[in-house]
């Protein structure tokens, strides 16, 4: 029976690169035009939510989300989120119909095909490097004034699967009060669940989410990033132990 079981996890987790790569490969000169200027970028993500339902549907990963409130169109946000899987890129896409940019660590820049794509696209963060985390909020500046949004996973690195939620960094509270963005918080019950890091595991499940209220940044001083980075960690906390009852 434990044979079975490697022989399924390697298949499935073999597919979930395939159809990674089976979509950007149809609509390459597509998504290739759509990069050569940042004016295009809105193009860029109609088609990388695209292939992130493709993934998603693929995989056997059927989605349902609430809203506490509603995202407006057109309007820029911080999006953040709990971040244990690498199917929460493919989720956040799904959700969110606003244009929006993820803020990410550079190693994955180097997966290929995807790779190419994510570092011409995304903000991409040394986290060693004191120099790249600064350019970082440079670079942010200028997607919010082209009119998008930023996502940026607070817990930074993928925590250990037995934590169930790592302690959030600062960078996204104080870029969101500096650029007076509202916050929107996001929980992601399933993706640990259904496809975590571990190699030898993962299964076709239902993937939930939920939208949570927004905390408004305008007018607010610097210190605020502590006191909301603190109330959203508590929210998406709460929901996760309530979820394991």
């Amino acid at each position: 029976m434990r044979a079975v079981k490697i022989i399924f996890w390697t298949l499935y987790r073999v597919w979930f690169y395939i159809l990674m790569a089976i979509p950007i490969i149809v609509m390459f000169p597509f998504l290739f035009i759509s990069i050569l200027s940042e004016k295009w970028y809105p193009y860029f993500f109609v088609m990388a939510r695209i292939w992130a339902k493709c993934i998603l549907f693929g995989m056997g990963f059927p989605t349902r989300v609430t809203f506490e409130q509603e995202i407006e169109e057109g309007k820029s946000y911080m999006f953040v989120a709990n971040h244990t899987s690498m199917t929460d890129i493919m989720l956040m896409l799904s959700i969110v119909k606003n244009p929006f940019v993820f803020v990410g660590k550079k190693e994955l820049s180097k997966i290929p095909l995807f790779g190419f794509f994510y570092k011409r696209t995304c903000i991409l963060v040394d986290r060693s490097s004191s120099k790249s985390r600064m350019e970082v909020f440079n670079r942010a500046q200028t997607r919010i004034n082209q009119g998008l949004s930023i996502c940026i996973f607070p817990e930074g690195g993928v925590p250990d699967e037995s934590v169930l939620l790592d302690d959030f960094k600062d960078g996204a509270f104080r870029l969101a009060i500096e650029h007076q963005l509202p916050i929107v918080p996001l929980t992601f019950y399933d993706n640990k669940r259904h496809f975590s890091y571990t190699f030898l595991s993962g299964n076709p499940g239902l993937m939930r989410a939920k939208v949570h209220r927004f905390f408004e940044t305008k007018n607010q001083n610097p210190e605020y990033k502590k006191i909301v980075k603190e109330e959203v960690r508590k929210i998406i906390l709460t929901e996760l132990q309530n979820d394991l009852k």
